[in-house]
């Protein structure tokens, strides 16, 4: 049994990654600061023997630990902060990382944080976070003159995409320092990429509430106008014993599917959204951004649930809007029937089946199992599956380690 433990330990993305590959382990501690956060990790691990909240006040274990993992908030160095880097108090806390790896002397450590930190201070500060990991090798090149201040070890560092490297439809970069303890085999090798053959609409639910639903006014500030010129309505009768109904559908005439014009900051002014694609509503009414649309995946998710999807949907029994596969978005309109009204599909316009993904999505696209459980608000359970790691890219990290 490996023992391990994580500061910023989040909801336990480490933990499910070593739950997944069947590896037996012991956490000696997980520490966040997180109320919610913490509520989730415990509702589905259980609580650690030592659970503090504060990575400066956590102890240090004396037993050395087999896999010590980290992730320093990201906010300092994301491209949507405000990038202030070490002048934000969150921008130094690696340090701290560094001291329990100097101390605690892990055989193996994990560190994860955006892209956005190769290019902070003009590539500095991440030079200066390799130099004192890498006491030893940076990515196979031995150190012959390391920093006085360097830790013994042999590490390795690559951005790796959730898309392409765990099958997640999640457009989301991530740069993972890997370090090896001097005294254990060093070699190591990230994980290649291999073929997305994954959707975003596989990750969809089937019945999403209305309150996920964007209003109109909300979609109007970012589509440039519905697009119907491409369709006709073809009648078609279905007949059942309870309600006859006649349907109207949207029929796609000629080679373009059915598709929603979202502004952006390109010479045309918008770019195209087909159904299951995902859009960013991240400052809907912004005149600059660009790369709104993300083609059949979701684009990095944030801590506020700006991802959005389009989608053909209609109501069930329970009144829930509910996707169908293969189906145009519709109007119904209904003979006499003494069926209640509600049980009716809803007309629900191009203009107005554009929502929010749900939690349980952004959990499945950041690779949780259905079994992930969380008894928080929709908005601390956004913030907790953005502010997670992929634990597909973490598996296949660890599947790398000589254990």
């Amino acid at each position: 049994m490996i023992k391990v433990g994580s500061d910023f330990s989040g909801v336990g993305a480490f933990d499910q990654a070593l739950h997944r590959l069947g590896i037996a382990y012991q956490t000696i501690f997980a520490c966040d600061m997180d109320k919610y956060a913490r509520e989730t990790y415990v509702e589905n691990y259980g609580e650690p023997t030592y659970f503090p909240t504060d990575v400066y006040e956590r102890e240090i274990p004396k037993e050395s630990l087999d896999i010590y993992m980290t992730s320093p908030p990201c906010q300092a160095f994301s491209m949507a902060g405000k990038r202030l880097g070490k002048k934000d108090k969150r921008g130094i806390l690696f340090f701290n990382s560094h001291e329990f790896i100097k101390e605690n002397k892990p055989r193996f450590f994990i560190f994860e944080n955006v892209r956005g930190l190769l290019s902070d201070d003009k590539g500095n500060t991440f030079q200066e976070w390799i130099n004192l990991l890498g006491g030893k090798s940076i990515n196979g090149l031995p150190i012959l003159f390391p920093q006085e201040e360097s830790v013994p070890y042999h590490i390795y560092y690559k951005v790796l995409n959730s898309k392409k490297v765990a099958n997640v439809p999640q457009n989301r970069d991530r740069v993972f320092i890997i370090g090896i303890r001097d005294d254990v085999d060093n070699s190591f090798t990230f994980p290649k990429d291999k073929p997305l053959t994954k959707k975003l609409a596989d990750v969809l639910e089937e019945a999403v509430d209305d309150k996920y639903f964007l209003s109109t006014k909300l979609v109007n500030t970012f589509i440039t106008r519905p697009q119907a010129k491409d369709y006709k309505f073809t009648p078609l009768v279905e007949e059942s014993e309870s309600s006859p109904t006649v349907l109207a559908r949207y029929y796609k005439c000629g080679p373009t599917d059915p598709y929603l014009e979202v502004k952006s900051a390109t010479k045309k002014g918008y770019e195209i959204a087909k159904e299951g694609d995902s859009i960013n509503i991240t400052i809907p009414t912004s005149e600059t951004r660009r790369g709104r649309v993300g083609k059949g995946v979701a684009q990095t998710l944030d801590t506020g649930c700006n991802q959005a999807t389009w989608i053909a949907d209609y109501r069930n029994d329970e009144g829930l809007r509910i996707r169908k596969d293969n189906i145009s978005p519709c109007m119904t309109s209904r003979r006499h029937s003494e069926t209640d009204i509600s049980t009716m599909p809803a007309l629900v316009g191009s203009k107005t089946n554009v929502r929010r993904l749900t939690p349980r999505e952004c959990f499945r696209l950041m690779d949780f199992p259905e079994t992930f459980t969380w008894k928080c608000s929709d908005t601390q359970a956004y913030r907790q599956a953005g502010n997670s790691i992929v634990v597909g890219v973490l598996c296949e990290i660890i599947k790398k380690f000589k254990l």
